[in-house]
């Protein structure tokens, strides 16, 4: 007896359109015609024989075998990579693309010192990179999206293994001639009526609050910023202050304001900048060689970063 299985490429469309909802920006993701993804997906349901997906003019809507068979899909696929990954991993390592994710708080200000010195040591190396908050980086992750995720620790990323970086000093900012006259700022001394913070989807928030050990911080929180520039902007004209961390300040986030920046004084005044992937990957070996290279390549951009050696890790997140 013949047994007509799926194919990738339809096991492909279905997680697109779960994923958008839309079949035309299903399509997109897919590099195909709206039509071609549509018949498609009819292919596969007569090949189940099964509805998937009913279709509506406005609507998309995953019918309950049609959402599990989905998340199987996402399953099926990733594993599909990783084979394919495992016969790349025993040729030249570094070689060929890497799809990396890297959190908003440290691609504007790491990136662009370090990737020069990454392709001058890996020329063969297709690096391919893709910005977003933390959930959705692990969220990606998890997806096959991407291969690994230059990320904060600690942060609750499921099924990963990590190798930690450097550690990254957290500062006060304040308005010109509101700064204590101290040369670091005590987590006590933080007023939390004026305390400006990013949004919810920052990780770098929790970790500001966490080194602060003082919980009523996020509820007297002034007000919510999108990004590290807007918080600053704010700071310049006396809005409030705010939390830096000290890549942000060593690439300039500073330059033409008078914010004035101080070193968090507290047990743990620090994020952890980490390389993470997914606990299954074929690659880990790869992923250390690269952890390796950012570790040296941060720390002689980075004068105020402290490097982490690999036996210093955290436990996975």
């Amino acid at each position: 007896m013949i047994v007509h299985l799926p194919t990738i490429k339809q096991l492909q469309y279905l997680v697109a359109l779960r994923r958008f909802g839309h079949f035309g920006k299903a399509a997109d993701a897919c590099f195909v015609t709206q039509s071609t993804l549509s018949a498609g997906l009819r292919e596969l349901e007569t090949l189940l024989g099964v509805t998937l997906v009913e279709r509506t003019r406005r609507v998309v809507r995953f019918t309950a075998l049609g959402d599990r068979i989905a998340k199987k899909a996402i399953a099926v696929l990733r594993e599909t990579e990783e084979l394919a990954e495992m016969a790349r991993a025993q040729g030249r390592p570094l070689h060929g693309e890497l799809r990396m994710g890297v959190i908003p708080t440290i691609a504007p200000f790491l990136l662009p010192t370090m990737l020069p010195r990454l392709r001058n040591q890996w020329p063969q190396l297709k690096l391919y990179l893709r910005e977003e908050t933390s959930a959705a980086a692990c969220e990606a992750l998890h997806r096959g999206q991407l291969d690994c995720v230059l990320l904060a620790l600690p942060f609750a990323c499921g099924e990963v293994d990590s190798t930690p970086l450097f550690d990254d000093p957290l500062y006060v900012a304040y308005p010109n001639g509101e700064a204590p006259g101290t040369p670091s700022i005590a987590a006590a001394e933080i007023d939390e009526d004026r305390l400006l913070l990013l949004e919810d989807g920052h990780c770098l928030k929790d970790h500001a609050l966490s080194a602060c050990n003082r919980p009523e911080l996020r509820a007297n929180a002034a007000m919510m910023g999108t990004s590290l520039h807007t918080l600053v902007q704010m700071v310049d004209n006396g809005l409030g202050l705010t939390f830096v961390p000290g890549m942000a300040i060593e690439a300039g986030i500073l330059a033409g304001t008078e914010v004035d920046a101080r070193p968090l004084r507290s047990d743990y005044p620090y994020r952890r900048i980490a390389l993470i992937w997914r606990r299954s990957s074929p690659r880990e070996s790869e992923f250390q060689l690269l952890a390796t290279t950012l570790r040296r390549i941060a720390g002689d951009l980075i004068s105020d970063l402290a490097a982490i050696e690999p036996a210093a890790a955290l436990e996975p997140a």
